[in-house]
């Protein structure tokens, strides 16, 4: 194991005896791991490039995005769609894809360099948000409670919905310069193997995306629902407890990804992940009080999740070194500075008009959006997957993105709510 995944390791122990202490304070932890990786990859710069780019960092971030996106599934309250459908149905719908578009038209204007399916790639790194980087803010008293669940809602949902495309357009990016390339060369085709492949796998993606999102409903659907229609029977019949469903709970995800992604179905595993989550959560606590899973069985998959972040931030800040000593592009950096706020903001906005929802929560809802471990995932799958140009633009873009997020959710837009906003009581939305 490289010496900076052990330095690593005990760093993250380090945090987790002290964490409770700070806890209040919702962005020190990925701020603290991140500042941390960003120092300590010079112990084993080369160990990390190396373990970066490998294979099997890819399967660990795909099994990590799995996991978070079953928790964040299990995490929505009240019906599938958490009681909040028609507000979720306009940032799902309209203000997501109207944010892509805007970060494409952005990168275009700001990366003139980078072809439009690495832009496509890019928007689906930088808009879903994720609120480790400001929990603190979510659960600020000043923040309506209606505007509380549909962010909360709106985060478990956008990084299910922006998957498929991701991996879509990710394939084309892979693959079409290659082929352009071997198109100019006379190169052979069939002494290319590597680019044979990057090309199936293209046209699978494309012509394949919709039979295998939908294939991955289905098994998420059947693997969530079956487990936890089990999981109630025999928590009813006292044949398991809350330890043994803990570890159902974390299984299920592995599970749902794992069949997904049989060669024989390549389906998109993370939408099977992500479906499971919903259904598990549907059928495992149809008689309980509130219809929420207990959280005595939920704690496992909650902390391994937590587990994980820790371990994504903590390697997100050692890109951050790398990145800064390859050289800031300032382009980038205006460009992440747009994601986390216009770009998202502006859609929010148009999505919710003629809508009951306050302009002042409308505004709180657009701005509110922090950037975290989905981002992070992401971009790093990007960057393992793309060719080395483009993978350090999208890498690049990745880490500003979510660093910008810390400092303005993390720590601007808290103070901005203290300020300006007074504690509210709870209100109801349809």
């Amino acid at each position: 194991m490289p010496v900076f995944f052990l330095v690593g390791i005990a760093v993250i122990l380090l945090w987790s005896l002290v964490a409770h202490r700070f806890e209040r304070i919702g962005a020190l932890g990925p701020a603290f791991l991140a500042l941390a990786g960003a120092v300590l990859v010079f112990a084993d710069p080369d160990g990390f490039s190396s373990a970066l780019a490998g294979s099997e960092a890819e399967r660990v971030v795909e099994l990590v995005l799995a996991v978070l996106l079953f928790v964040d599934a299990c995490d929505v309250r009240g019906g599938v769609f958490g009681g909040v459908g028609r507000a979720l149905a306009r940032l799902v719908l309209i203000a997501l894809p109207l944010a892509l578009i805007l970060a494409v038209l952005a990168g275009f204007a700001l990366l003139p360099d980078v072809n439009v399916l690495v832009l496509v790639v890019i928007a689906c790194v930088v808009m879903p948000t994720d609120f480790a980087p400001a929990a603190m803010l979510l659960r600020s008293p000043r923040i309506p409670e209606r505007v509380r669940r549909i962010l909360t809602v709106e985060s478990g949902y956008n990084d299910g919905v922006v998957s498929p495309i991701f991996g879509v357009f990710l394939a084309a990016a892979v693959a079409l310069p290659a082929l352009l390339a071997a198109a100019e060369s006379g190169a052979d085709l069939d002494a290319q193997p590597e680019l044979v492949k990057n090309l199936e796998d293209m046209f699978d993606a494309f012509f394949g995306a919709a039979p295998a999102t939908i294939a991955a409903i289905v098994i998420g659907g059947a693997v969530g629902g079956a487990i936890g229609i089990l999981a109630r029977w025999t928590v009813a019949r006292r044949w398991a407890d809350a330890s043994g469903i803990r570890y159902v709970m974390l299984l299920t995800p592995l599970l749902a990804y794992g069949i997904a992604t049989l060669s024989d179905i390549a389906a998109n595993g993370f939408v099977a992940a992500f479906v499971a989550g919903i259904v598990y959560r549907l059928t495992r606590a149809k008689d309980l009080e509130g219809r929420n899973v207990p959280h005595a069985e939920t704690l496992l998959v909650e902390e391994a999740g937590t587990l994980a972040a820790n371990i994504i931030w903590f390697v997100m800040g050692a890109v951050l070194t790398v990145v800064i000593l390859d050289g800031v592009d300032l382009r980038v950096v205006i460009f992440a500075a747009l994601a986390v706020t216009v770009l998202r903001a502006i859609p929010v906005g148009i999505a919710l008009l003629r809508s009951p929802i306050s302009w002042r929560d409308r505004a709180l809802i657009g701005f509110v959006g922090p950037r975290g471990t989905a981002t992070i995932v992401f971009g790093l799958l990007a960057y393992n997957r793309l060719p080395e140009d483009t993978g350090d633009v999208v890498l690049s873009t990745m880490v500003f993105t979510v660093v910008l997020s810390i400092l303005f959710h993390g720590v601007v837009t808290p103070f901005a709510v203290r300020r300006l906003l007074p504690e509210v009581s709870g209100r109801q939305i349809t």
